[in-house]
């Protein structure tokens, strides 16, 4: 199993959901993934583990939304945020504050590599910095 192409899966799912794509059982079952297409194959893995970010992003959709605008600048206003961006951003967010298991370190690599991938220019530079501070916040450092 690629944890990777797990993560890819559940930010092509979290865009869709946002993009208005569906519903969320519609987005979590990841129809673009039947090896026919451009979105290649999954492994029931995968999938598994792509819908856990994917449902457990939306189940905590309004905290971890509080939890990025607590780290915006003043002059940044949330729905400025490309929806690449956001939906890596919300999905690194969940795994952060709920999934403490994973190192931050590789929380925020993954989501700097997916948003060089799919996201506009130096996107990938705005990911990093919100996430390294939302990284070091009492509540995703807490264990409770």
């Amino acid at each position: 199993m690629s944890r990777r192409k797990g993560r890819i899966l559940a930010f092509q799912a979290l865009y869709a959901y946002e993009a208005g794509g569906g519903t969320l059982e519609e987005v979590a079952a990841f129809p673009w993934v039947d090896g026919s297409r451009e979105g290649g194959t999954a492994d029931a893995d995968e999938r598994a583990f792509a819908g856990l970010l994917v449902s457990g992003t939306v189940e905590h959709l309004a905290e971890i939304d509080r939890e990025i605008k607590k780290y915006l600048l003043p002059s940044w206003d949330f729905t400025r945020i490309n929806r690449v961006s956001l939906a890596v951003i919300r999905m690194s967010t969940y795994v952060l504050l709920y999934q403490k298991d994973i190192p931050p370190s590789i929380v925020i690599d993954e989501a700097v590599d997916i948003a060089k991938e799919f996201g506009v220019d130096d996107s990938y530079k705005f990911v990093n910095g919100l996430l390294d501070a939302l990284s070091k916040s009492p509540e995703a450092t807490s264990t409770g």
